[in-house]
């Protein structure tokens, strides 16, 4: 019996590569702030020019920032708010308090003193030196040249302005600010495990972003993050032995050389200690960097326009995978053009750096190349994150599940694919992840803040595993073919835009016909479970009549294949009547469409033009798409 359910759901699967075939539109896209779903959206502005300077001996830098803040809300501003990431770095902060007090802390931010039997944690924050932990300090802070008041608490700066920033009203603050680099704890960091002297994320004064909720200035505690659309401009001077890559293009590269530079440029030696990088990047959220005197640099121009670098180090137990992934990197970067739009920016950059895998604008920062395999998982993870989240710049620390979800579902494609693995359901871990965090009794609704979540494993289902059930279940709501059209309409509608769950819930809707506030409110906002099940079969002239039941508060609608002893099979399909509407046929057999269920009903019946003893089996949700807790009973097959 699995084997054939196994077949089938291979099938459905498959459908899902037809939508991939679509064509890619220019790559150059121009971002607009018209928002389809809301005419009164607005969204604010900034323009970054920083200039750096970083001691490398002392991991200490000071800088000054000229920021352009453009209020297009239509409220007046009376105070701004500023992230300093940095300040978590220290004992006794939100993020080491946090760390001391939750069940399952991560793993890579404390020292395990216990047994693996009985596990004791010391956060390693609490432990950091005063020249080991991290810091960011303004230290002067003027609005249109006028110095304004100022208060750090904790990781967010309070600014209270002199004049309120009228709507439509462009002021610019000018910022000077020091800082420390932590040793390597979380992301950011000095001297990570390879060996990296510098991953630079979180690492400058970062204005919040204010919408249409107000101010989102979140303390940082180790969760995600939220970001204000703008321009930068950046200068980091630094000793010349080191490579830096990372957010933007380099705009002195035949200064710089280190295999940046126009082929065929003769590089200029360098003079004095220290040199300038800088970089420019548009239409970003974010600014990270990465540096290193040992980076080994290659570049790869891809056919859609987009150059790719790679920066890594020079060890001999990582290079030839670090090697090896960087034609498969071109591969996604096709993948995800064609399944979801075009990539617009000029470059990105895979840099060994921080303490796993994450994201940042047109580059990621990984750690490790020893196994191939989880260097490609972590490449395809990350990368598709340039769209989920640095295009489609949805709040990550209100909605993570959107943002590592949707990667997730779109990045188990792509490396399916380009491994050649070719599985049946690329998703099954997600579905055991959800799976096992129902059975805990731990499970909290997507709804609930990144940082309040009880603890990490839940955070982490959630987030990943429930959020890619998301688009996969909806996959199986409105046809394949459908989910593959919303992922389009969604990248057309929302790039260079801050999406809610609603957005990607009216995409969804406009593409397919149906309603669908039921998937959304019970998936996202809830923790109501789905169990369908086969409660009764009959017969009765000749006829079988199946009797199906609902178990689990939230509602779906039902395919059920029926096997037959001569090897063919019928499909019966029940839409929910609260949808209004119905998918096309997922299978190459014969469906018969059954009247609506009701969601009120908690039974429905349908009749079979066969005798019982002619059925082999009866399945709900031959696919597995859809996330019924209990399968158990989703199958009948005759004594």
């Amino acid at each position: 019996m699995k084997r054939t359910l196994f077949i089938v759901l291979g099938f459905s699967i498959a459908l899902c590569t037809q939508a991939w075939a679509m064509t890619n539109s220019d790559p150059r896209t121009v971002p607009t702030t018209e928002q389809p779903n809301n005419p009164a959206y607005w969204q604010q502005h900034v323009d970054y020019k920083m200039d750096v300077n970083m001691d490398v001996k002392t991991f200490q830098y000071t800088g000054t920032q000229k920021l352009k803040y453009t209020n297009n809300s239509p409220e007046s501003l009376t105070k701004v708010f500023y992230h300093l990431f940095f300040n978590a770095f220290q004992p006794g902060s939100e993020m080491d308090i946090r760390l001391q007090n939750i069940q399952d802390p991560d793993r890579r931010m404390v020292n395990n003193l216990g047994t693996k039997e009985n596990p004791e944690y010391e956060s390693r924050i609490a432990k950091l030196a005063p020249d080991e932990i991290g810091y960011l300090h303004a230290t002067s802070l003027k609005q249109d040249g006028s110095e304004v008041d100022f208060n750090e608490e904790g990781t967010i700066l309070v600014v209270n302005l002199n004049n309120p920033i009228a709507p439509g009203e462009t002021v610019t603050f000018d910022m000077e600010f020091k800082g420390q680099v932590p040793v390597q704890i979380r992301r950011s960091g000095r001297n990570n495990k390879d060996g990296v002297a510098l991953s630079m994320t979180q690492w400058y004064p970062k204005m919040a972003e204010y919408d249409f909720e107000g101010w989102h200035a979140d303390p940082y505690i180790a969760r995600e993050f939220h970001g204000v659309w703008g321009d930068f401009d950046v200068n980091i001077t630094i000793d010349k032995s080191y490579l830096l890559g990372g957010t933007g293009v380099l705009q002195n590269a035949n200064e710089i050389g280190y295999g940046y530079e126009d082929e065929g440029t003769k590089v200029k030696k360098h003079k004095g200690k220290t040199i300038t990088w800088n970089f420019k990047a548009h239409d970003v959220h974010d600014f990270a960097w990465a540096a290193d005197p040992e980076y080994i640099h290659d570049k790869l121009e891809t056919p859609s326009g987009v150059t790719l670098h790679f920066l890594f180090k020079n060890d001999p137990e990582v290079v030839d995978n670090w090697k090896k992934i960087q034609p498969k990197t071109a591969e996604l970067l096709e993948f995800y053009n064609k399944n979801i739009g075009p990539y617009p920016w000029e470059q990105y950059s895979v840099i060994q750096g921080g303490d796993g895998g994450m994201e940042y604008a047109m580059c990621t920062l990984i750690t490790g190349g020893k196994k191939y395999g989880s260097l490609l998982g972590t490449t395809a993870h990350e990368f598709a994150h340039s769209w989920f989240q640095q295009l489609l710049g949805t709040n990550e620390s209100e909605h993570p599940w959107m943002d590592e979800g949707f990667t997730t579902f779109i990045s188990t494609l792509a490396e399916n694919k380009i491994s050649g693995d070719n599985k049946a359901n690329p998703f099954e871990n997600a579905y055991k992840g959800y799976q096992y965090i129902v059975n805990s009794g731990k499970e909290q609704p997507l709804t609930t803040h990144g940082d309040r979540y009880d603890i990490n494993a839940a955070y982490s289902i959630a987030a990943y595993s429930k959020g890619c059930i998301f688009l996969s279940q909806l996959g199986y709501v409105i046809g394949q073919d459908k989910l593959m059209e919303t992922l389009h309409k969604y990248y057309e509608d929302f790039k260079f835009k801050h999406p809610t769950p609603n957005d990607i819930k009216r995409t969804a809707e406009k593409v397919s016909g149906m309603e669908l506030q039921w998937y959304l409110t019970d998936w996202t906002e809830t923790t109501n479970t789905i169990d369908y099940g086969i409660k009764n079969v009959s017969e009765e002239n000749g006829k079988t009549t199946v009797e199906m039941e609902r178990i689990g508060l939230m509602p779906m609608p039902v395919d059920v294949m029926v096997f037959y002893n001569d090897g063919t099979m019928e499909y019966f399909y029940a839409p929910l009547r609260m949808m209004y509407g119905e998918k096309s046929n997922p299978f190459e057999v014969k469906r018969t469409v059954l009247p609506d269920w009701p969601w009120a009903f908690p039974t429905h019946n349908f009749t079979i033009d066969a005798a019982t003893s002619d059925i082999k089996a009866i399945v709900i949700d031959p696919s597995g798409l859809m996330a019924d807790i209990d399968r158990s009973n989703n199958t009948y097959q005759p004594e």
